[in-house]
């Protein structure tokens, strides 16, 4: 049986990497950012390549829809989708999510915003999507009456394996390891956007970057907004795949 899987995630919460993860096994086709044209056009607001991405990729919002909930695409079992949770706009029925398995990527709100300030001048509460997160995830736990999955940032890179199966197990799929590995550079499923966005990524080979190191004192405007988010990345928090000893995840 196939699955389609929407990660939903906001920048700089390691999820191209994840997508990169997923990209490594041959059963799964991944789809980068599947609403970034569509919120573009909608939005009207000024981002790198923004003419290249409206003009290159589907922008209407019922089609992207149809085809996130195709069955994957070139025959594949799995079909993977790396989702912005900023790009869903108020207005638009988001109730298709609830015919899709869907995880949450979350991370520490500080550490998103170092990361997204060495990219982008100005950064605002909802640049970084968690506001748009909370209510996805609200969206979905009041329909079916249990919480999707949620998954932390920095419970994968202190060992990927172990986080890794948790969400495999969780999806019910297999793990894979191929997963925890892929060759270093730019990947034919990247966005455009990839060549402004994804450096770091591309010179990856997995999950290889400190997990550990103490987060980046932020200046005052970027503090307040972390500020902001802290409450509601706290209450996804709670939700997430505890690590746990690994006989606990194995068959």
């Amino acid at each position: 049986m196939s699955v389609n899987i929407a990660m939903w995630s906001g920048p700089r919460n390691i999820s191209t990497a994840m997508m990169y993860s997923f990209g490594s096994r041959p059963d799964c086709e991944v789809w980068d950012e599947p609403f970034y044209a569509f919120s573009l056009k909608e939005r009207g607001n000024d981002h790198p390549l923004r003419e290249e991405i409206i003009s290159r990729y589907e922008t209407g919002y019922a089609a992207i829809v149809a085809h996130c909930l195709a069955p994957p695409p070139h025959g594949k079992r799995l079909f993977y989708q790396k989702h912005m949770t900023h790009h869903m706009l108020p207005g638009f029925d988001r109730r298709w999510i609830l015919k899709i398995a869907n995880a949450f990527l979350i991370r520490d709100p500080v550490r998103v915003l170092a990361s997204y300030a060495r990219k982008w001048e100005t950064v605002s509460l909802r640049d970084i999507g968690i506001l748009e997160q909370w209510e996805l995830f609200k969206l979905i736990a009041d329909a079916e009456g249990s919480p999707p999955i949620v998954i932390d940032a920095d419970d994968v890179l202190p060992d990927p394996r172990l986080a890794l199966m948790k969400l495999c197990r969780a999806l019910n799929i297999d793990f894979a390891e191929s997963m925890l590995t892929w060759p270093p550079g730019p990947k034919p499923y990247d966005g455009v956007w990839g060549r402004h966005w994804y450096n770091a990524v591309h010179a990856s080979t997995g999950f290889d970057r400190p997990a550990s190191a103490p987060a980046e004192p932020l200046p005052a405007d970027l503090q307040r907004i972390a500020e902001e988010a802290a409450p509601v990345y706290q209450r996804l928090h709670a939700h997430r795949l505890v690590p746990s000893k690994l006989e606990n995840v194995l068959p």
